[in-house]
């Protein structure tokens, strides 16, 4: 009895995982998001960008990465002087970004760009700027995004972002404020 119990458990247990599995519905990338490296790549900015008060489309942001891919920022915490990078999925960057950005305001633009690109990979450095509005005269950040892109044949995916802010001990040098494809 409490064998056959025990079975009828895992086996309700397992068509409930399963139909909830089935029911989570993704939403599929617009393919002027990730046609091309330029697409995605502004996509990825557009995103994220936004005034105060006004939530980003999330959903939208979730399309345009790899199901394995992360978000990586790195730098020096300025408590300890200590270097690190922390990895993060798209859903964890979500959940410790969108606050902040929704309630400051966070407009990221790209100043200029360097391409890599053999066969299905890209490497793109992307130096960017970050204002709290689109009416600031100069950014309150600056920094290089790492971007490593993957075409599947169909579309580009980001694989990962890999960044760090630019610090009066680490200038962006100047090589990397001017494109180059």
């Amino acid at each position: 009895m409490k064998k056959n119990l025990l079975l009828s458990f895992f086996v309700v247990l397992f068509f409930s995982f399963n139909s909830m599995a089935q029911t989570t519905e993704i939403k599929a990338a617009d393919p002027a998001d990730v046609a091309s490296i330029d697409a995605i790549m502004k996509a990825v900015y557009d995103v994220i960008s936004g005034d105060a008060g006004k939530p980003r489309d999330w959903d939208r942001f979730r399309t345009l990465f790899h199901k394995d891919a992360r978000l990586i920022p790195s730098g020096k915490n300025a408590q300890t002087n200590v270097v690190a990078a922390r990895v993060l999925s798209p859903e964890d960057y979500i959940k410790r970004a969108a606050p902040n950005m929704e309630k400051e305001g966070f407009f990221e633009r790209e100043k200029a760009r360097r391409v890599e690109i053999y066969g299905n990979i890209a490497h793109v450095f992307s130096t960017y700027e970050s204002f709290r509005s689109l009416s600031d005269k100069k950014p309150f950040m600056r920094g290089i995004n790492s971007f490593q892109l993957f075409n599947d044949g169909t579309r580009w995916w980001v694989i990962t972002i890999f960044w760090q802010g630019e610090t009066p001990e680490n200038p962006i040098p100047k090589k990397y404020l001017k494109s180059k494809n």
